[in-house]
């Protein structure tokens, strides 16, 4: 029996070594200076967590139409389209009708818009990494979006133009009335009389600006959470991040 203890007591005191021994090894290993590959595989943790933060707020049902930073109405321009509809008998509601389904489309291009960036990400480099740690609060967003833009344009645009050439009155869709009203408009800009009296050419391509617009509010999600993850620790989820933006 004396024996049977004496041999617990041991693997007891090996175990407890052991811990500290490990307790030990850890800390002299999150104070060893990180190596250039493990600065960029921290900073690739950042950004997959802030794009999948940034693209399933706004993918999420109202991610666009229910954030005013980011929700997307129609030019200025458009003014004098959504006053003309709203004389009509429920004309407000059609104006209405027509941001709700551009907004809809921009979050539903927005489920789609994470492995545009995964890619980014995984292409990232050193330098890439070492640029973008030593760089401004929105250094990786700007990265992403140099490395992305035409990519997300070509997903969000097909979706953008199919919702504003739906039918609102009749057959008339929005894209067709503002079509209408800038081709009317620049008639008379362009007159005699219109030039007289200084006026401008509206030129504004309305898919090219909705598509813009949803671009911008993406990209805008995309940075808050970048500068979170660099100046709030409780935004480092993982102890790679804590220790490369410590």
């Amino acid at each position: 029996m004396k024996r049977k203890i004496l041999v617990f007591a041991l693997l007891l005191g090996l175990l407890s070594s052991c811990e500290q021994l490990l307790q030990v090894a850890k800390e002299i290993d999150q104070t060893r200076p990180l190596t250039e590959q493990e600065v960029v595989s921290g900073l690739k943790q950042a950004l997959k967590i802030g794009v999948d933060s940034a693209a399933s707020r706004l993918a999420a049902t109202d991610g666009y139409y229910l954030d005013n930073t980011v929700r997307i109405g129609l030019p200025p321009e458009a003014r004098v389209i959504a006053d003309n509809i709203s004389y009509l008998p429920g004309g407000q509601a059609l104006v209405e009708d027509i941001i709700f389904r551009i907004n809809r489309a921009a979050e539903d291009a927005a489920r789609e818009a994470a492995p545009v960036f995964g890619q980014a990400i995984a292409n990232m480099t050193i330098s890439d990494g070492f640029y973008i740690l030593r760089g401004d609060d929105n250094a990786a967003t700007q990265y992403l979006k140099m490395q992305t833009y035409p990519y997300l344009y070509r997903l969000y645009h097909p979706k953008i133009k199919n919702s504003t050439e739906k039918p609102i009155v009749g057959n008339m869709s929005t894209i067709n009335a503002w079509n209408s009203l800038t081709r009317n408009w620049n008639s008379v800009a362009t007159s005699a009389v219109g030039r007289m009296a200084g006026l401008s050419t509206v030129d504004v391509e309305l898919d090219e600006y909705l598509t813009e617009l949803a671009l911008d509010g993406l990209f805008l999600k995309l940075a808050e959470q970048e500068e979170k993850i660099r100046h709030d620790p409780a935004a480092r989820v993982t102890e790679l991040l804590r220790r490369v933006f410590e």
